[in-house]
């Protein structure tokens, strides 16, 4: 196979581009729907251009697993550590990370169903899973939470949040904005002040 250096770009399109196509594929599709000749057909190229980037479609969907944690995972264990005043507002970054996109839900309930019937990919989730959670809880104990209960408000914050995902939840902005200081003090046990909320407020409809 050639090195992608040396050819990405031009009439065989880019190795960022089958990537992204891929992506649309598996979101709008899922894994089944992310096949070589029905890419090349959206992209207007052959189906021997894909070869110049990957060597099957096994590598480009490892390829689009590890773009899955840096649109996931990454920005999730970013967000708990970002600087804050309190333990309310360290709760609001990781909402904030959720609420802004940061974190991609739709490749992540699209990635969750693929796990469904590949053993491999379902270690991963699970691996991620345990990763996002550890992050949370350390989170919370850095906040001067006991480790147990910790561990149990992580895991409450971590298990709503993909609940929102998997079951697709529908909430129009205003609701979700709403309803966050409530969420906050039940994650927390702390209740968020007015100048932290406005701070998450105004994050959120720059986003």
């Amino acid at each position: 196979m050639k090195s992608p250096a040396t050819v990405d770009s031009g009439w065989r399109g880019s190795r960022e581009g089958w990537l992204e196509t891929g992506y649309q594929a598996l979101i709008d599709g899922g894994v089944d729907a992310v096949k070589i000749q029905p890419l090349a057909k959206q992209l207007n190229l052959s189906r021997t251009s894909f070869y110049w980037f990957f060597e099957d479609r096994e590598a480009l969907l490892t390829a689009l697993i590890e773009g899955w944690a840096e649109r996931t995972t990454a920005p999730l264990i970013s967000a708990t550590q970002e600087y804050a005043e309190s333990r309310a507002e360290a709760m609001l970054n990781v909402l904030a990370c959720f609420l802004s996109g940061a974190f991609d839900a739709r490749l992540e309930f699209a990635v969750r169903s693929w796990a469904l019937q590949d053993e491999g990919v379902a270690e991963r989730v699970r691996i991620a899973d345990e990763a996002r959670l550890n992050a949370l809880r350390d989170m919370l104990i850095r906040w001067h939470q006991p480790r147990q209960e910790a561990d149990i408000r992580a895991r409450t914050i971590y298990l709503t949040q993909i609940g929102y995902i998997s079951m697709r939840a529908q909430e129009d902005i205003e609701t979700r904005l709403a309803r966050i200081p409530t969420y906050v003090e039940i994650y927390t046990g702390q209740t968020v002040q007015p100048r932290e909320l406005a701070r998450f407020t105004a994050r959120i409809r720059s986003a």
